[in-house]
C-alpha cells in the first residue's frame, strides 16, 4: 500500500525541486552550502544566554498542566534548563542516544526540500540566532528558543521521533504531486500546533504552543478556538493562521494514533484528489468533524492580534 512517504527515493541525497512546484522563494546566504547548514553554532553572548534563561523560566511557569507529558519528560531528559542556550554538539549526543536524532544550525528558514531532507535523516534544523529583548514576546521567524525548546524535547519520544522522520520523507511525494501546501498544513496542525488527549484532558505537544505563554493558555483553556479530533484528509484541506493565535486546534488520541493516521495513509490517492488551494477556512466546523469543543471565535471576531486582551 502507498504510504505517506515515497519508498523509491534515496533519502541520503538532497531531493530535486522541480521548477513547477510552488514553494516560497528563499535567497541562500553565501556562506552556506546546498544543505544550508551553518559551519558552526553561534557563539552566544551573555545577554543572549540571559534571554534564553528568561524565556525558559517564563514558559516553565505556564506549561505544567498544559504541556503533554512527553514534552515535560523530554525537557528533563535533555536538561534544557541547565542554563543558557544549549550547545548543539552536546544536545545531539544526548538526543542521539535516545532516538538517533541530532540538532543542526541553520541561518534562517530553509527551503522545503532541504528541510525534508534533514528530517528524513533525523536531523532537526534549528535557527542559529536568538530573539532580542525588543522581540522577546513575539518573533516572526523561528529562533533557537522556538526550535530547541519547542521542538527538540518531543524528539525524545520514540514514536513521535519516527513520525517526524516519516514526515520528512513525505516531502518527496508531496513535491511530485505539487502539494506542498497540503503537507504544510499537516505540519502546522500537528508539529506546530497539535494537541493530545491525556487522562481525560487536552494537552499541548505542538512547538508553536509550547514556546509561547499566550498560546499555551489559549490553545488548552480558551473558549474561543475550536478543538477537533485529527482527521488527516480534512486537515490537509484546511487553511491556517501564521501570525496570530489559531482559530482551530486538532487533537490526537496518542502519538501512535498520529503515526497510524499519517504514515499508513494512502497519500497517492489523497494527493490526486486534493485541489491546489485549501477547501476549508481555518475557523470552519464541518459535518465530518469529531468536535471536542466548538469555539465561540470571540478572539478573532474582535479582530485578533492587537485587538486587546485575549479571552480565556
Amino acid at each position: 500500500m502507498a504510504t505517506l512517504a515515497d519508498p523509491q527515493p534515496d533519502f541520503a541525497t538532497l531531493p530535486d525541486m522541480a521548477a513547477e512546484v510552488f514553494t516560497a522563494p528563499l535567497a541562500k546566504p553565501p556562506h552556506v552550502g546546498d544543505d544550508w547548514l551553518e559551519p558552526q553554532q553561534t557563539a552566544y553572548t551573555a545577554q543572549d544566554h540571559a534571554v534564553w534563561d528568561d524565556l525558559f523560566a517564563r514558559q516553565m511557569e505556564v506549561l505544567p498542566g498544559r504541556a503533554c507529558s512527553a514534552f515535560l519528560h523530554g525537557l528533563e531528559k535533555l536538561d534544557l534548563g541547565r542554563g543558557g542556550v544549549p550547545e548543539f554538539g552536546v544536545l545531539s549526543e544526548e538526543l542521539g542516544a535516545l532516538t538517533g536524532w541530532s540538532v543542526v544550525p541553520v541561518p534562517m528558514l530553509i527551503p522545503d526540500h532541504v528541510f525534508f531532507w534533514h528530517l528524513a535523516n533525523r536531523r532537526f534544523p534549528a535557527g542559529n540566532f536568538i530573539r532580542t529583548r525588543e522581540t522577546f514576546d513575539y518573533i516572526e521567524e523561528p529562533d533557537v528558543f522556538h526550535d530547541v525548546f519547542g521542538h527538540v524535547p518531543m524528539l525524545t519520544d520514540p514514536t513521535y521521533a519516527d513520525y517526524m522522520q516519516e514526515y520528512g520523507r513525505a516531502g518527496w511525494k508531496a513535491m511530485r504531486y505539487n502539494r506542498l501546501k497540503a503537507l504544510g498544513a499537516l505540519y502546522w496542525y500537528t508539529v506546530e500546533f497539535g494537541l493530545i488527549e491525556e487522562a481525560g484532558e487536552v494537552r499541548a505537544y505542538g512547538a508553536g504552543i509550547l514556546s509561547g505563554p499566550t498560546e499555551a493558555r489559549f490553545a488548552v483553556e480558551a473558549q474561543s478556538p475550536n478543538r477537533i479530533m485529527l482527521n488527516v484528509d480534512r486537515v490537509m484541506r484546511t487553511d491556517y493562521v501564521i501570525s496570530d493565535l489559531q482559530p482551530t486546534y486538532f487533537v490526537i488520541e496518542s502519538f501512535a494514533d498520529l503515526y497510524r493516521q499519517t504514515v499508513e495513509r494512502d497519500f497517492d490517492r489523497l494527493y490526486r484528489s486534493l485541489p491546489a488551494g485549501f477547501t476549508y477556512a481555518n475557523s470552519a466546523v464541518i459535518d465530518v468533524d469529531n468536535v471536542l469543543h466548538r469555539g465561540s471565535q470571540e478572539y478573532h471576531l474582535r479582530g485578533g492580534r492587537g485587538s486587546g486582551a485575549v479571552p480565556i
